[in-house]
């Protein structure tokens, strides 16, 4: 985690370094506790969600503390931007100097936002980076020597074999999407279930000797990744694969939207259909006209078969404290079914 912490969040000895994580999740013990503690960093800790009890409590921290780093989710990243560049325009970001992001897409919009207003005004970096609980630490991102390139996340880490390819484990060309694996094991991932044949069956059965990583995802001819999302959030719609995160980003980019989260119910006949939750912008109408033009938004964007046939408006969605959308509460919800486990929602 050591030489994690400064390949891809580069953080510095005296540096002072935030993350808006749970310390008690992986990133939480690797990436607040250890990696940078160890390199002599200063660390930063604050309870409650990044936008309590204003949006612009993130900022005067930072204004505050000085602070250089900051890890946060792109969940968080869109919530700011919806809020507009006045806030973060109110106070010294200048030591800021970079951002990391990672526990879901971080699409081109808002990585362009986030690179304009918030490190270094303007003068900072913004980096994506890509990782699991199983795999321990980033194996995707960007190195001091690459260049961040918005919508990606970046580049394997030296070392690691990652591929993207078909559901019989053939390679995908590049620009086509696919199942993304890691060809060859890390000595660090994966390590509680040895001995134990069931789990290590739940991740290697799917595509023979390889680690299933259960994401979409599309490689270039320069060997940078974009994560596209979950395979399971890659809905079946009248055979048409679609992506959530794809509608989502298209709902964000409605002048009025400020957050979206989208899930696939069951249809009969197409198989699954597309449930959107939104929250407007403040000021901005609300109605049967806002719903009709999302879905002409959206249509217009991604095609007819994208486009929601049910947009809820909601005040807020639901979210971890650091600012993940749990979407699987909004699923249930629709569904009436159990949650599950709420206990990491902030609100």
């Amino acid at each position: 985690v050591n030489y994690l912490s400064r390949a891809f969040y580069q953080i510095q000895e005296r540096d002072i370094y935030w993350s808006t994580s749970d310390i008690g999740w992986v990133v939480g013990h690797s990436f607040i506790v250890y990696g940078p503690l160890s390199i002599g960093a200063t660390v930063l800790c604050r309870e409650g969600a990044p936008d309590y009890p204003s949006p612009e409590v993130t900022w005067e921290i930072c204004e505050r503390f000085g602070v250089n780093v900051m890890f946060t989710a792109p969940t968080a990243v869109r919530m700011w931007m919806s809020h507009g560049a006045e806030a973060p325009g109110k106070f010294d970001l200048s030591k800021l100097r970079l951002m990391a992001c990672a526990g879901e897409p971080l699409n081109p919009e808002a990585h362009r936002w986030a690179q304009q207003h918030l490190v270094g005004q303007g003068n900072g970096q913004v980096v994506d980076n890509w990782w699991q609980t199983e795999i321990a630490g980033p194996v995707i991102g960007t190195l001091p020597t690459f260049e961040a390139r918005p919508g990606k996340a970046g580049k394997p880490m030296p070392g690691a074999q990652l591929a993207v390819v078909n559901r019989d484990g053939s390679p995908v060309p590049d620009g086509q999407g696919g199942l993304l694996v890691v060809k060859f094991p890390l000595p660090y991932m994966l390590r509680t279930i040895w001995n134990d044949h069931k789990r290590y069956e739940d991740y290697w059965k799917d595509i023979p000797g390889c680690y299933s990583a259960g994401d979409v995802a599309v490689k270039d001819a320069d060997g940078y990744i974009a994560v596209l999302g979950r395979a399971d959030d890659v809905l079946n719609v009248a055979g048409h694969r679609i992506g959530t995160a794809d509608v989502e980003g298209s709902l964000i980019r409605h002048p009025s939207v400020a957050e979206s989260a989208v899930v696939g119910l069951p249809d009969p006949i197409k198989g699954e259909r597309i449930v959107a939750f939104v929250v407007v912008k403040a000021g901005a109408a609300t109605g049967p006209g806002l719903i009709a033009s999302l879905k002409d938004h959206v249509r217009e964007d991604l095609g007819g078969i994208a486009m929601p046939s049910e947009i809820q408006i909601r005040a807020s969605l639901p979210k971890t404290r650091s600012g993940k959308i749990v979407r699987r509460a909004l699923k249930a919800e629709a569904l009436g079914q159990d949650p599950g486990d709420l206990s990491t929602l902030a609100d």
